[in-house]
């Protein structure tokens, strides 16, 4: 193994790291636990919020971390990814002092869900495009999903840690401690994650795979945010990503809620284990882009996704602690392979060079799936059964995703002086052809480019 690319092993350990300590979002519904059973306790110190908002800043936050995304994506692109990670930590730590010094409803809105989701934000977009940069496109699955996956494992760590220090210390200084903790890891952190030098060509494999195969014999292709938008693709992706992520957040924060019931105190146990699947989802996912194409890896993942929302009408019901950490932990997994699969078809479609800001026009539809899926969960479980009309709708927009995916196919650039086919031909191209191989995925997405 080369120096150069030991250095770029380090970088991914670096922004892997960094994901590790954003990933305290994912821990929102321990927050939430505190937050509901401070409103039910009462008290001069007590929250004083409506309980149907509860989780408000948890949308918000989801729905700012997604919009940052395009600025951060944009400074990486031009101030390079350290100073951009560097931003994100001090917008977090910032964040998560302001809830330190109050439970107003008003002061977590701004603090978690606008300073620390645009501190997710910025860190998480400075986090995977230098990590890929040091490696070649046989390796973008691998190394997308080692980078993500350290977002997802992170309450595997924070989940008991935070349940620890809220029962030890209460809400107010547990998010001093973290504010202090995430401030000097991921501003310490943010001076390892650089790009590889102008001159840097990554060593390929003897084999490489299709994929990278398929993308080896396409012409290099960097397209502007402009260009990306003109592609209908750039639509199905952002749809089949709000659908995919959509369902996955709005069970990810009922998790500890849901736990509760046949879980108490221990509940904690299933957002961990959870984690684990979440994060197991994004490296195995991304390996298996790697080997069998995007397309078909996504299709197999919503597909298996839509099955286990139906299947969690009758868990849930049956109050079994044991099956709902089991279904908890393979939604995890399938919304997990979400965050490898979209920064690989990003990187496969439009190339590095805007990579940043592109791809963080792509991850809005992430922020904008938490934020609608989390309301409409809201309103359907404030009815009777609403819970299991939530999981049903999610059911129903998955299986919609999955067959979205007929439309994802590799994009064919043009040769040189040859003129662009209609939008509008091609799209029709892709749905005729992907209804002939509906069942073959992988065979359709590793044809050569015409």
């Amino acid at each position: 193994m080369s120096t150069r690319e030991n250095r770029g092993w380090r970088v991914v350990a670096a922004a892997t790291t960094i994901n590790l300590a954003l990933g305290v979002l994912y821990a929102w519904s321990i927050f939430k636990g505190a937050i509901k059973a401070s409103i039910e306790k009462g008290g001069a110190d007590a929250f004083q919020w409506d309980p149907a908002s509860i989780n408000d800043p948890y949308a918000v936050c989801c729905l700012t971390f997604a919009f940052a995304m395009i600025l951060a994506g944009k400074c990486q692109d031009k101030i390079g990814p350290a100073k951009t990670a560097l931003i994100g930590g001090i917008l977090v730590g910032g964040g998560f002092t302001l809830l330190s010094l109050s439970n107003s409803y008003l002061a977590w809105v701004i603090g978690f869900g606008i300073l620390a989701g645009a501190g997710f934000g910025f860190g998480y977009s400075a986090a995977t495009p230098p990590a890929l940069k040091w490696f070649s496109p046989s390796k973008t699955g691998l190394i997308a999903g080692i980078v993500v996956a350290g977002f997802g494992l992170a309450p595997v760590y924070i989940a008991p840690l935070s349940s620890w220090l809220l029962a030890n210390f209460g809400i107010q200084k547990s998010m001093l401690f973290f504010a202090v903790a995430f401030t000097v890891i991921v501003c310490g952190l943010s001076f390892f994650v650089v790009n590889p030098p102008a001159d840097y060509v990554p060593a390929e494999p003897s084999d490489p795979g299709p994929v990278a195969k398929l993308n080896a014999a396409k012409p290099t292709t960097n397209a502007n945010a402009s260009e990306m938008l003109r592609n209908y693709k750039f639509y199905v992706l952002w749809l089949t990503y709000f659908i995919g992520a959509g369902a996955g957040l709005m069970v990810i924060g009922s998790v500890a809620g849901l736990a509760k019931k046949s879980m108490g105190s221990m509940a904690f146990v299933a957002v961990a284990i959870m984690a684990l699947g979440n994060a197991g989802g994004r490296i195995v996912a991304g390996v298996m882009s790697d080997k069998i194409g995007r397309r078909a890896t996504l299709f197999i993942m919503l597909a298996f996704q839509a099955a286990l929302m139906f299947a969690a009408i009758p868990v849930v019901s049956s109050g079994s602690a044991t099956l709902l950490v089991i279904l908890a932990t393979f939604i995890g997994f399938n919304y997990g392979a979400n965050l490898a699969l979209f920064p690989s078809f990003s990187k496969d479609y439009w190339g590095v060079k805007n990579y940043g800001l592109n791809y963080g026009i792509l991850f809005t539809a992430w922020g904008v799936g938490g934020f609608v899926m989390g309301k409409v969960s809201e309103m359907l479980n404030a009815q009777p059964g609403g819970l299991n009309k939530s999981f049903v709708l999610s059911g129903i927009l998955l299986i919609a995703g999955a067959s979205l995916t007929i439309f994802l196919a590799e994009l064919k650039p043009a040769a040189a002086g040859e003129q662009e086919q209609s939008q509008w031909k091609e799209f029709w191209s892709e749905f005729m052809l992907g209804a002939k191989v509906f069942a073959g995925f992988e065979q359709a997405a590793v044809r050569p480019p015409r």
